[in-house]
Formats: C-alpha cells, sequence, structure tokens
C-alpha cells in the first residue's frame, strides 16, 4: 500500500499500486517537490514495536 503526501504532510491518496499513486499526483499537476511517495507497509517486527496508548502531547520533545 503507497500513501502520497502533499508538502504540508496531508495524505492526499492512498493505493495498493504505486503507478496510480503517480498517476494521481500527475492528474493534479503535482510535482515532484510538492509530493511523497511512502510505502505504507509496516513490517510485523516495526509494528510490534508501536505504543498506541501514548497521546501526542507526550509523544511531542
Amino acid at each position: 500500500m503507497y500513501g502520497l503526501y502533499d508538502r504540508e504532510g496531508v495524505l492526499r491518496f492512498a493505493n495498493p499500486d504505486r503507478e496510480a499513486c503517480l498517476d494521481y499526483a500527475k492528474l493534479f499537476e503535482l510535482n515532484s517537490a510538492h509530493f511523497c511517495l511512502m510505502n505504507l507497509i509496516v513490517s510485523i517486527d516495526k509494528e510490534a514495536n508501536v505504543n498506541l496508548d501514548l497521546s501526542q502531547a507526550e509523544n511531542n520533545n
């Protein structure tokens, strides 16, 4: 699964097909300086280390 984020870090589009995400960027005339394409699949090892009980305030440094 891939996610296309804009410059402000807002998820604009998610799709299992990488090319579909790039087509979305092309459709809305976003060049590579205005978006970030990320693979959203997290490995099982990384997922085990996520603590969802922490609030956002506790995570801010």
